[in-house]
């Protein structure tokens, strides 16, 4: 009875895995479970795919500020999120500045999969670093913690994000 308890108890565990972000430390990374998440099964290959493939986005995104090159965002980005992305990059370089960011941790949350297995909604309470810098020369390094809403839709092998929309803080 004890064994049953103990199995079951971490089989309620969270799933935490971890990724290389920029060649920093690795971040922690929890994803809730995805038992019921829309009106179909998902499958475990999907699953594996659209958190793999989201964390890589976030690894797009950091090379596209970091070295201000919009195209670094192609492999992970189409649509809404690519074209936003990209403008913020402009500005950065009309600025001439950089960005470059130390991932800590996502909390992932899918919150829909839809019925056709076309996009898929999840919530990610995000923690980073972020710093600025001007010519090589740092302005400053910030820590934030937001909450992003993202879609992702299949495209010829991975998942890709369409829509991306960071919020406030959390708590």
């Amino acid at each position: 009875m004890m064994r049953r308890r103990t199995l079951a108890s971490c089989m309620a565990l969270p799933v935490v895995t971890s990724l290389l972000f920029l060649g920093a430390a690795r971040p922690a990374v929890h994803v809730a479970s995805m038992d019921s998440v829309g009106p179909r099964e998902m499958e475990q290959q999907t699953r594996t795919a659209i958190v793999r493939d989201y964390l890589q986005a976030w690894r797009c995104m950091g090379s596209a500020f970091e070295h201000n090159q919009a195209d670094s965002l192609d492999p992970c980005f189409v649509g809404q999120a690519k074209e936003t992305l990209a403008h913020t990059v402009g500005e950065q370089q009309s600025l001439d500045i950089q960005t470059s960011y130390r991932d800590r941790s996502h909390d992932l949350r899918v919150l829909f999969y839809s019925p056709e297995g076309l996009s898929i909604q999840l919530l990610d309470d995000a923690e980073y670093d972020v710093e600025v810098q001007q010519r090589g020369k740092s302005l400053g390094t910030q820590h934030v913690r937001s909450r992003y809403v993202a879609v992702l839709t299949p495209t010829e092998s991975k998942w890709k994000v369409r829509i991306f929309q960071g919020g406030n803080g959390f708590q």
